[in-house]
């Protein structure tokens, strides 16, 4: 399984040549999904969004379509993703309506209350801590702003299961879980 795993093991932190391969791949593998997601966002028309775990910028990019008077702050902790990310929006990065930065969710480096819209695709599994990374996503959200998380797994599904099992830091949340870590951690804002 060594290859296999390598591979699979770059959803988590893409690095080099392998995870290139990846990251090129999660922008179409994920699209379909992806544009599922965004097309609950009816009622919101937000001028900052941040997009958590950006891969490879697909979304972000998608982002700035759907919406474009927004400017969409692209964050990923893997050199790899913020490298690829910035090439697929360096059109929007040149205009100004894109940034693509190096960060981590668990203390993320942005100014308080500033996004309407906080998105993450396909990404919480591998958050070190979700109280703690939802924390700060409420602290960078503006008061009323929106959270989407979009997950391909509902924390129970066997095939998710057995990834779960093979990447390392990698944890399929149940919706129970995810839902009692946001009010968690938006009772912890409050304090």
């Amino acid at each position: 399984m060594g290859l296999f795993k390598d591979y699979v093991s770059q959803t988590r932190k893409p690095e080099g040549f392998l995870g290139k391969m990846m990251v090129n791949g999660m922008n179409g593998g994920h699209a379909k999904m992806a544009d599922w997601g965004m097309s609950h966002l009816q009622t919101i028309v937000p001028e900052e969004i941040v997009e958590l775990g950006c891969g490879g910028g697909r979304n972000a990019g998608e982002l700035l379509k759907k919406y474009p008077l927004s400017h969409v702050t692209a964050i990923d902790y893997s050199d790899v993703s913020v490298g690829i990310a910035s090439e697929y929006n360096s059109e929007a990065i040149k205009n100004r309506r894109c940034r693509v930065q190096q960060g981590d969710v668990s203390a993320l480096d942005l100014p308080e209350g500033k996004f309407d819209l906080a998105t993450a695709f396909e990404t919480i599994y591998f958050w070190p801590g979700l109280e703690k990374c939802f924390g700060q996503v409420a602290k960078v959200l503006k008061p009323g702003g929106v959270f989407m998380i979009v997950n391909e797994s509902d924390g129970t599904d066997n095939a998710s299961l057995k990834f779960e099992k093979i990447i390392e830091g990698m944890k399929c949340h149940t919706i129970e879980e995810i839902e009692t870590a946001l009010k968690n951690a938006k009772r912890l804002k409050r304090h």
